[in-house]
């Protein structure tokens, strides 16, 4: 059986050589423009008229798109030497002359991106960002402090669904009411005391809640670690810019492995706490109980929207770390290594400190019965 991922044939990938001196353009952080990274020409990127789109969700079936599963690599050809480079990727460097190399989004096999977030954080604001993210890890290992100066980062755009959807929630549940009763109890010498308990009276409720969601962010790629993708957020999405493929240029782009059917299944999953919440609140009462929850979505749009990740990658006892840079604000989540030394002398100061504490108490009760029996 043949493998159903075939390989897609040479695509004519888009480069931006330099007007200045003949070399190439990238995008540069914190601009509006690509700039060379050797003479310092630089070109504005114009978004013309294009506008970022809600697509209905209704009309996903018309857009054309392949199967995830059916993509291959794509193999493209470097305009500047002519060279074919295979990737997985939508934007890329030519692994021989290292000219920005990205895709034509319309002969991707996927669905084209609506809008980009720009990298805001250059690669000095990220080193910037890391020593002070290495130096605040307590319990890490001294030698991880030296990663601001020694890791490996790649500026990478992330492709995210988002979701907008007019939720309607049909709830069963119980509201709880507080009242109080007098108990009885005997207590340690013998007498019948009485004391006020708190109970719980509990009411069948029902009833329906609405809410409008807007841009739920469903990461569309697995290749980075999920969780520490979502720990990013929040983005600054209303800072979003129409897609042109020079924002790309000279920084990597991952395409999307996950299908917008599944990342809606992902955004309701998303939108359920919530509307968890408004149920409750709808009910009432002192506690609530929510038995069940019938959602219908309306209205439901989308949109695939790029946003910038800076990968940072250091090794440290023989193992690989990785550690993710939201590219806009600077947050910081990933992987990394604990310090057993600096836990052991932790735990040991926390055990002293509880023996002094201790031993001052005893002293002190003893001081306070000795000056007490004095006195008699």
């Amino acid at each position: 059986m043949t493998d159903p991922r075939v390989q897609q044939p040479g695509v004519a990938a888009q480069t931006y050589p330099c007007g200045g001196c003949g070399a190439r353009l990238e995008f540069a952080p914190g601009s509006t423009a690509m700039r060379c990274p050797y003479c310092g020409f630089q070109q504005e990127i114009h978004a013309g008229d294009r506008q970022i789109r809600e697509i209905a969700f209704a009309d996903l079936a018309n857009l054309p798109r392949k199967p995830v599963g059916s993509i291959g690599a794509y193999v493209f050809q470097c305009q500047r030497c002519a060279a074919r480079t295979e990737t997985n990727e939508t934007a890329s460097l030519c692994q021989f002359c290292g000219s920005p190399l990205v895709i034509d989004a319309a002969a991707s096999g996927q669905i084209v991106p609506e809008g980009v977030l720009p990298f805001l954080l250059d690669r000095g604001a990220v080193r910037e960002v890391m020593r002070k993210w290495t130096s605040s890890r307590w319990f890490a290992p001294s030698a991880l402090k030296k990663v601001g100066e020694t890791e490996t980062t790649k500026s990478t755009y992330v492709p995210h669904w988002t979701y907008d959807s007019q939720t309607v929630s049909q709830y069963t549940g119980q509201r709880g009411e507080y009242y109080w009763v007098t108990e009885s109890y005997t207590d340690s010498d013998g007498k019948t005391q009485t004391r006020q308990v708190r109970r719980t009276a509990w009411h069948p409720a029902q009833g329906t809640v609405s809410r409008a969601f807007d841009d739920v962010l469903v990461p569309g790629s697995s290749v980075l670690p999920v969780k520490h993708v979502d720990e990013l957020a929040p983005w600054p999405l209303p800072e979003a810019v129409p897609y042109q493929p020079q924002f790309l240029a000279g920084h990597s782009a991952l395409r999307y492995d996950v299908e917008p059917e599944a990342g809606f299944d992902e955004a309701k999953n998303r939108m359920a706490p919530v509307i968890n919440e408004d149920c409750r609140r709808d009910i009432g009462g002192d506690e609530q109980q929510v038995d069940s929850v019938n959602t219908q979505h309306h209205d439901v749009t989308f949109k695939l929207m790029l946003l910038p990740i800076w990968v940072a990658t250091y090794l440290y006892a023989g193992r690989t770390w990785q550690i993710l840079i939201n590219g806009r604000t600077g947050e910081v989540h990933g992987e990394r290594p604990w310090s057993r030394m600096k836990i052991a002398l932790a735990v040991i100061s926390a055990i002293l400190l509880m023996v002094l504490v201790a031993y001052f108490l005893f002293r002190n009760g003893g001081t306070h019965s000795s000056t007490r029996g004095g006195h008699r």
